[in-house]
């Protein structure tokens, strides 16, 4: 179980922008005096820094007490303040920002929490991190708030670097055999008990992955993964329709055409696959293997089918997602961010 984890850690895609080797933007300090730290790198300079965070370069120096003309020394910890100018915590969150956390101290509440973030309401901490109630678990990490984009920032709550042993390069082009990808037009019926009606590759390459194969069925060796700490108590896989359906029939068959369905909402990320152009997957924690999930963009209406391959690895750069999708899918949702906002349908 550990070693597929960390094999699907090592598939995510390297972030781009100037805090990408970065991890979470963790906030420090209390309302007015928010903050984030951020630990300089090879080449950057209080100009670099400043469009990352939509501040003023010479804020920066003056906020630290450093000279504007002596620059930055590599490994100096730099305090990026949050204010009105870079930092957003109204109900939607911008589509191109930066999710910042907050790590839960013990017996902390979450109205605490609230007061000691510039008074955020309530409802919308609930609402980026898919919250049901009012309780807080010590040392879970918690949104409360979004840094606005700025020049050249991207989401650095999932940068490769906090994983860089886990990267196998060699598995991830054996991993998906030429003949499983046109599978899926295959006319011959699958067999019931699989949830994904293609071609089954030999048993050799099975310990990889479901995530680099996402057309590859269930093989004797995921019965003994699938029963993850994510999916306990949840339903029996689904059973796939005849080849040919499309997930969007199988979504209507699923949901009985839109009337038992549950919803959620939060932030997504992704994962690279090789998955035939048009069929997506996703990783989900509690809907069974095989559920179809109409995964919607609510910023620009656009939407996908996805059909779930396991649970979310519990690593520390997926924390916070309610979902993970094959790299294809972020095309046609209409959006190129390591981190983004949507909302989810599937079998109630």
């Amino acid at each position: 179980m550990v070693k597929t984890f960390m094999t699907i850690a090592g598939l995510v895609l390297c972030v781009a922008g100037g805090i990408q080797a970065q991890d979470r933007l963790q906030v420090q300090g209390t309302s007015p005096d928010l903050y984030v730290l951020h630990t300089v790198k090879k080449g950057e300079t209080f100009y670099s820094l400043g469009r990352s965070y939509s501040l003023p370069p010479k804020q920066i120096a003056s906020e630290n007490n450093i000279s504007f003309e002596q620059g930055l020394q590599l490994g100096q910890q730099v305090k990026i303040p949050l204010n009105n100018t870079n930092f957003s915590q109204k109900s939607e969150p911008d589509p191109h920002g930066t999710p910042v956390f907050h790590k839960v101290e013990e017996k902390e509440t979450l109205y605490r929490l609230s007061v000691n973030h510039n008074k955020v309401p309530l409802d919308n901490i609930r609402h980026w991190n898919n919250m049901t109630g009012d309780g807080l678990q010590k040392d879970s990490y918690v949104i409360v708030g979004w840094l606005k984009s700025g020049g050249g920032i991207t989401a650095p709550s999932t940068p490769v670097a906090s994983v860089p042993a886990a990267t196998p390069p060699a598995n991830h082009p054996a991993a998906t055999p030429p003949a499983s990808t046109p599978a899926p037009s295959n006319p011959a019926p699958s067999n019931p008990a699989p949830s994904t009606p293609v071609a089954t590759p030999p048993a050799s390459t099975t310990p990889p992955p479901p995530v680099t194969k996402p057309d590859q069925p269930a093989t004797p060796a995921e019965p003994a993964k699938t029963p993850d700490s994510n999916n306990t108590g949840s339903k029996p896989p689904v059973t796939s329709a005849p080849a040919g359906s499309s997930f969007e029939q199988l979504y209507n068959q699923q949901t009985g055409n839109g009337k038992n369905v549950s919803s959620e909402k939060g932030p997504g990320g992704w994962f690279k696959s090789n998955a035939s152009p048009g069929k997506y997957y996703a990783l989900h924690n509690t809907a069974p293997r095989g559920t179809i999930i109409k995964v919607t963009n609510p910023l620009n209406g656009k939407f996908i089918y996805a059909k779930v391959l396991e649970a979310i690895p519990q690593i520390k750069q997926n924390e916070g997602l309610i979902i993970k999708l094959s790299d294809s899918a972020l095309e046609a949702l209409g959006t190129n961010e390591a981190k983004f906002y949507c909302q989810l349908s599937y079998e109630d």
